[in-house]
Order: structure tokens, then sequence, then C-alpha cells
């Protein structure tokens, strides 16, 4: 069975305190289609979600106030979004980075700078699962 997908009806919400990367992020993937929600941290995030309610998350990791960890733990402990995917951000590519996002329930990593490639093979990998729950 195959599931075809219209990239317009997936909303992704990409969570960093950095405009350049939430930018990036927006124009990459609002040229493949997708519906982004863009949150500058955690708590902006937070906020958002229940009106928005987005299919995938990117999260940056080192943001003030609220950091990535605790970001996707709180989304994880959701009764409402404790299913959907989040995808860690961080400009380390260090393994206790990645055992740390997979402790507070991260479903994948993503090394920034990412490229628009990069970026849209990682929502690929994420979209059934999203579209599933």
């Amino acid at each position: 069975m195959t599931i075809a997908l219209d990239n317009a009806d997936m909303k992704i919400m990409v969570i960093d305190d950095s405009s350049t990367i939430r930018r990036s992020a927006e124009i990459f993937l609002g040229q493949a289609g997708y519906k982004v929600v863009l949150a500058d941290d955690g708590f902006d995030a937070l906020a958002k979600m229940h009106d928005h309610k987005p299919a995938l998350i990117f999260c940056d990791i080192l943001m003030p106030r609220l950091d990535g960890y605790q970001t996707c733990a709180l989304i994880k402990k959701s009764a409402k979004f404790h299913t959907t995917p989040v995808i860690m951000l961080s400009s380390k590519d260090g393994l206790f980075d990645r055992a740390r996002g997979a402790m507070v329930g991260s479903d994948a990593y993503l090394t920034k700078p990412f490229t628009k490639d990069s970026l849209l093979k990682t929502v690929r990998e994420h979209a059934l699962e999203a579209v599933a729950r």
C-alpha cells in the first residue's frame, strides 16, 4: 500500500532563536510546499502548538529561557503532542548531544548548518510517521 503525501497538508514547526536558521528552514520547506510555523524559543513554540498543530517539529538545542531538551521533553509529555516527531537541531554533532536528545524523546538529530537536501530528507523520513498519527 502506498500513501501519497500532499506537502501542503503538512505543517512543520521550526523552533530556533536564530532568525537566519528560521528563515532558511522556512524558505527550504516553503519551496517544497510545506506549511511552516516559526517559533523563536521553547515558550513561543509551546504557545503556538495548540493553534497550529504541527505534524513535525524541528527544535534547536541551545536557546535562551527554555532550551531544546526542555522543550522536547514538554512536547513528549503532552497528551496531545507526545507522538509528534521532534528533530533536534544543533551546531554540535556530538554523541552526548544525540544521547541527551534521545533521552528526552527526540526522534532524530540534524546538524546545523543544514542543506536544503538534508532538511527535506529528514522531513521525508518522518513524514509517514507524522501522517500516521
